[in-house]
């Protein structure tokens, strides 16, 4: 199977969002390199994370790496599952009236007996660096300035930095979750470039995926549901955007799981012109675009 895919993939580009993070990080790095030198602002990002979910734990400890990386500081705030809704909003509040964070998040999912709404409602949309605040939804739809969502944002970086056509393409999203499905959805349909975009988004209730998928020049598969992509729901010269990372068992590794995403990257990636592989693909410009959005919000650079 490896011998056939070198073969048709002489054409195929992988798309490598752990070398554009670097770069992007380097970037970040340099300009706050140039703030502390000019006796401005340390960017400060804290997290608060609730309880000891595996991949929240992944996700809010590489988000601090990533911090020190680039020089900013960041303030890692820890509850257990227990924690009452009252404490945690007690807790956004402080941070919303603390001049020093300029940017928080508060990871999900939460325990079922908090209101995520309520959470998400709660933080100041000036320091919602997530891009989850209705405001910042709302002003993203409209294509005014705002904190984009980190995965969304990431994707979209991705097709700029690899200079991949957007505009006049069929885009179709697979998925429609708040994270993912809907912002990306708004992204690539804007008057901007990436974006231009006619787009499809297909979720569930879809009843001909693969007729659907098949008319796509862009695929972003962020549906959650392992190798859902076939080969032949990919139409030759595709551009294909893995965002799904599911934990599945696997013999072959220390940790007993792998990663592995929306799409059967061995049967799709021959006929693509791009593809992002998991994990090394989307992931890493998650993080970055926190970094980006957080490095905004100290710069005063959206709302001022």
């Amino acid at each position: 199977m490896n011998q056939q895919i070198s073969k048709s993939t002489k054409d195929m580009q992988l798309i490598d969002g752990k070398a554009v993070a670097a770069q992007i990080k380097k970037e970040i790095a340099e300009e706050v390199a140039n703030i502390k030198a000019a006796g401005g602002k340390t960017p400060h990002l804290a997290a608060v994370l609730v309880g000891h979910d595996g991949g929240s734990e992944t996700y809010v400890a590489n988000k601090v790496k990533a911090c020190e990386e680039v020089g900013f500081n960041s303030t890692l705030i820890r509850y257990e599952d227990d924690v009452t809704e009252e404490e945690l909003l007690a807790c956004v509040e402080r941070l919303n009236n603390d001049p020093d964070i300029d940017g928080f998040i508060v990871q999900l999912p939460l325990p079922k007996h908090i209101s995520e709404t309520k959470v998400t409602e709660a933080i100041d949309y000036r320091k919602d660096v997530d891009g989850f605040h209705p405001v910042n939804v709302g002003r993203m739809s409209l294509g005014m300035p705002c904190f984009f969502s980190a995965t969304p944002s990431g994707i979209v970086e991705l097709l700029k930095r690899y200079k991949i056509e957007t505009k006049g393409k069929h885009c179709v999203v697979l998925g429609r979750s708040n994270i993912v499905g809907k912002p990306v959805s708004m992204l690539m349909v804007q008057k901007a470039y990436p974006g231009d975009c006619t787009v499809t988004v297909c979720h569930s209730r879809t009843p001909n995926i693969k007729e659907i998928t098949l008319q796509a020049d862009i695929i972003i598969a962020a549906l959650g549901v392992p190798e859902f992509l076939k080969g032949d729901m990919v139409k030759e010269g595709a551009v294909v955007i893995d965002v799904g990372t599911t934990r599945v068992p696997s013999d072959r590794t220390k940790s007993g799981f792998k990663l592995t995403g929306d799409v059967l990257f061995d049967e799709v990636a021959p006929k693509c012109s791009y593809i992002t592989p998991v994990p090394g693909g989307v992931g890493p410009m998650t993080i970055v675009s926190l970094l980006k959005n957080t490095l905004l919000a100290g710069k005063k650079g959206i709302y001022g």
